[in-house]
């Protein structure tokens, strides 16, 4: 009688799904919730500081040490960005097909700690051999740029799975834990972007004016501390169990294989009416999927194809959103040797570096978050009884509008910036600081770094809840692969435009003399851009119907 009477508690007290890190069922008193988040915040914060340590300042790295101009710069900067933000999609899908997340954190974080301990090597590489000469050696390049893309491949595991394992902590069929887990999303990038405000302030003047090695050398350092907090947490954290043998990459794969084996049936078809008649005709050849050999046997289960119609649900608002990461790419590359022309002094013998101007974006964002958590999310709640204030998707769309307004503030003081060099006649003196103040350009990062709060932030709570629940790391890998094919997209666009405008023997619009080139041209071209995918955007969010089924 007493097992009788103890066991219906304890399945109360049990979070379905999750288990502890002794295999068995989590309980929800001490497991989980904000402790564990803590620590996987905690370890997100430091890998930020490491990744913006390199990325921040890369630039400036590459026109100076490597000896590279203002538009191969830019395009391997956006090469090496993209790539990091695309290889999470290779990552999730190792994670949750195999390693599971705890397991492929941990190992990307060794893989990350011996890439950046690779690239500090390759700073410190010309002061260990006399007559070393790093602009022309093909050794020091080929060992900074293999160090790098380790550093990128380790992110490619890494950044899906924190996130997702954090969000696993929360239980989205409790009511009070759900609303946590809206609010992990806010104070999770209120964590990452005070970290990486750290990294711009300290790191970047430590490259630019001390040492590129100790530059490199100290992310290093703190992803070695980001590992040890993660692994700090290990007894407290819950795992979720999937419940497929198959991986999500299978089971998705599996759907199209049988659909396009059964094309050729034209039959109607509803599998025993399990799909109802507007999902047939919405997802006709994935219902092809659902025919057997003899018309009657289900190849795939109706979960396997619901899971495949989710993510196909997401492809429209994912492609609109790419806009968003052209803009995004800007803000570590051009934006950056833009400052570098203009005036940093703040007193007469220091000079703020460059890269620094991205602390106004983070600091934006630390600002803008706790105010849009605290006050304007419980005020829009009671006005439209959403739980999150207003709908991700009404979210997304203000963040891409305010990224457009963003590149047409950036055009209008690079037209000014020009009209300066102009009038002090220092079209033809690049290496002549041009006396405009590099505070003109705090407003264009402030502003993006408000995009930020809304698109970069609905773009994590939108992919992570709007798939199955196996697939969320995939779905957070998805909304980082919208900043990475941005930064293609961006790169190829430099690539295209360089090549057409230096035609004939014209200047570039990304001459390496800023004051020939043409920046506000390119910001423009962007700006255009972002408010056609803005339009677009629009369209296809009026339509999406949001999946309730998948907390």
């Amino acid at each position: 009688m007493a097992e009788d009477t103890e066991t219906p508690m304890l399945l109360v007290r049990a979070v379905e799904g999750a288990i502890d890190y002794k295999g068995h069922q989590a309980s929800r008193s001490n497991t989980g919730r904000w402790r564990s988040a803590s620590f996987i915040i905690g370890a997100e914060i430091a890998e930020r500081f490491a990744y913006y340590g390199i990325s921040s300042n890369l630039v400036t790295y590459l026109t100076g040490s490597l000896a590279q101009s203002t538009a191969a710069a830019a395009i391997n900067v956006n090469t090496w960005c993209a790539t990091a933000l695309l290889l999470p999609l290779f990552g999730a899908w190792v994670a949750d097909s195999f390693l599971g997340r705890y397991s492929t954190i941990v190992m990307a974080s060794l893989l990350y700690i011996l890439g950046l301990g690779l690239l500090t090597f390759s700073a410190l590489l010309p002061s260990l051999m006399d007559g070393f000469d790093p602009q022309t050696s093909a050794v020091t390049k080929a060992l900074f740029f293999f160090s790098l893309y380790l550093v990128a491949v380790a992110e490619g595991g890494h950044k899906p799975c924190t996130q997702a394992f954090g969000a696993d902590q929360f239980d989205g069929q409790d009511p009070e834990e759900s609303k946590s887990k809206s609010s992990f999303f806010n104070w999770w990038y209120f964590g990452v972007s005070a970290g990486a405000t750290a990294t711009v302030m300290i790191l970047s003047y430590i490259q630019d004016n001390l040492s590129w090695a100790l530059g490199f050398g100290i992310p290093c350092i703190v992803m070695i501390i980001a590992l040890v907090v993660f692994l700090a947490g290990t007894k407290t954290y819950r795992y979720s169990i999937g419940k497929n043998e198959k991986g999500p990459f299978v089971r998705i794969s599996s759907v199209f294989v049988a659909a396009f084996r059964n094309r050729q049936k034209t039959s109607p078809l509803d599998c025993h009416g399990f799909l109802s008649k507007q999902s047939y005709e919405q997802f006709k050849f994935l219902n092809k999927a659902m025919v057997g050999p003899n018309d009657h046997d289900c190849v795939c289960s109706i979960a396997e194809i619901e899971e495949t119609k989710a993510v196909l649900r997401l492809v429209p608002i994912w492609s609109t959103c790419l806009v968003y990461g052209i803009v995004c790419a800007q803000i570590s590359t051009l934006y950056i040797l833009q400052g570098a022309t203009m005036d940093r002094t703040i007193v007469s013998s220091f000079k703020i570096p460059p890269a620094s101007l991205q602390c106004f974006m983070f600091i934006s964002i630390i600002v803008i978050l706790p105010v849009y958590d605290r006050i304007f999310v419980p005020i829009a709640r009671s006005l439209t009884t959403n739980p999150s204030g207003i709908t991700m998707l009404q979210r997304i769309g203000t963040g891409i509008l305010l990224s457009a307004i963003s590149t047409i503030v950036a055009a209008l003081v690079e037209m000014k910036r020009l009209t300066v060099a102009k009038e002090y006649e220092l079209v033809d003196k690049p290496s002549v600081t041009v006396p405009m103040s590099v505070w003109w350009l705090v407003p264009q990062y402030l502003i993006f770094g408000l995009a930020d709060v809304f698109t970069l932030v609905g773009l994590q709570e939108f992919f992570y809840d709007q798939v199955p629940l196996e697939l969320r790391s995939i779905g957070l890998a998805l909304y980082l692969s919208v900043t990475g094919i941005g930064h293609f997209f961006s790169g190829i666009l430099i690539s295209v435009i360089d090549n057409a405008t230096s035609r004939d023997e014209r200047d570039s619009w990304f001459s390496n003399n800023l004051n020939r080139a043409h920046l506000d041209y390119f910001y423009w071209l962007i700006s255009g851009v972002s408010l056609i995918g803005f339009v677009t955007f629009l369209h296809f969010a009026k339509s999406y119907i949001y999946s309730r089924n998948v907390v």
